[in-house]
C-alpha cells in the first residue's frame, strides 16, 4: 500500500473550521475504491496543525486519487487557508492494514 502522512499548518482564523473546509476533499477521497483510510487529527500541541493519515491500495489507486476532481478542487481551494506548504511523508509499505503494536498489547480480559 501507499502510506502517507501530511502536516497542514492552517491559518489561525480557519483552524477551528478546517474539518468543514476540507470536508469535500475528505469525503471524495474516502469514497475512492482504492482508498484504505483518510483520517484527520488535530495536534494537541499546536491548534493550527492538522495531520492527515491516508493510505491507498497501490500505485494505481494513488494515481487515481491525485487525478480526481476532488483532489484538483482541493489544490485550488485549500491553500488559501494554509499558512505554509504542507509537509509529507510518502512510503510504500508491504501491508494492507494497520498492524498490532505488540509492545503495548492489551491483555484479553475474558
Amino acid at each position: 500500500m501507499i502510506f502517507i502522512t501530511a502536516k497542514f499548518k492552517v491559518r489561525p482564523e480557519y483552524a477551528d473550521r478546517w474539518p468543514e473546509i476540507a470536508a469535500d476533499f475528505t469525503a471524495g477521497s474516502r469514497a475512492e475504491p482504492g482508498c484504505l483510510w483518510f483520517d484527520w487529527s488535530r495536534s494537541v500541541e499546536d491548534p493550527t496543525e492538522y495531520v492527515l493519515v491516508e493510505a491507498f491500495r497501490d500505485d494505481e489507486a494513488g494515481a487515481t486519487h491525485v487525478q480526481s476532481d476532488h483532489f484538483k478542487a482541493a489544490q485550488r481551494t485549500l491553500p488559501p487557508h494554509l499558512s505554509e506548504t504542507p509537509r509529507i511523508v510518502n512510503m510504500k509499505v508491504p501491508q494492507d492494514d494497520w498492524s498490532l503494536l505488540g509492545e503495548m498489547a492489551v491483555p484479553d480480559t475474558e
